[in-house]
C-alpha cells in the first residue's frame, strides 16, 4: 500500500503542476511490476486537443515505451475520477487496475464531473444525441473481413 500512496501523491502533484501551468487538475502515473511507465498531466490548454486527457496521455507514453497497444498487469493512478473515454481506453489497452484520488463528486462543484456523460452513455447508443447511426454505402461489404485475411 505505500507504493500505492506514493504513485497517487506524485499524480495529484502533477495535477497541482498541471494548474501551475494553467492546466486543469488532473495527473496521472502508469505502473508496471511497481515501476513507473509514465507519466502525464491534462495538456488540453496546451495542444487543444480535447482528447489529451492525463490518462490518455500517459497509456499512449507508455504504449509507446513498450513498443505496444497492450498494458496488461498496468495499474494506473490518477488525480481525478477517470472520464468515460480515459477509463474506455483503459478497458480496451488491459490496464489491471485504475485509482483515483478525487471522485466525480468531488469535482462538481467546481464543473468537473463526467457524472453526465457517464449518465448519457448509459442510454445506450439508440439515444445518442450525437446521432449515432450506421450507414454502409450500397455494395459495400467484407471489410473486417479483409483485415482478418491480412492478419
Amino acid at each position: 500500500m505505500a507504493d500505492q500512496d506514493v504513485f497517487m501523491r506524485r499524480a495529484v502533484e502533477l495535477a497541482r503542476a498541471n494548474i501551475a501551468a494553467g492546466g486543469r487538475p488532473f495527473g496521472a502515473v502508469l505502473v508496471k511490476d511497481g515501476k513507473v511507465l509514465a507519466e502525464a498531466a491534462n495538456r488540453i490548454h496546451a495542444s487543444h486537443d480535447p482528447t489529451d486527457h492525463a490518462e490518455m496521455h500517459a497509456i499512449r507514453l507508455a504504449s509507446a515505451r513498450l513498443a505496444s497497444p497492450r498494458l496488461d498487469g498496468c495499474v494506473i493512478y490518477a488525480s481525478g475520477h477517470p472520464c468515460p473515454m480515459c477509463l474506455a481506453a483503459m478497458y480496451l489497452c488491459g490496464i489491471e487496475q485504475a485509482w483515483f484520488a478525487y471522485s466525480n463528486e468531488d469535482g462538481a462543484p467546481f464543473g468537473l464531473s463526467t457524472g453526465a456523460v457517464y449518465a448519457r452513455l448509459a442510454e445506450g447508443p439508440a439515444a445518442s444525441s450525437s446521432g449515432l447511426r450506421q450507414l454502409r454505402p450500397a455494395g459495400e461489404a467484407g471489410l473486417y473481413a479483409e483485415w482478418k485475411a491480412g492478419q
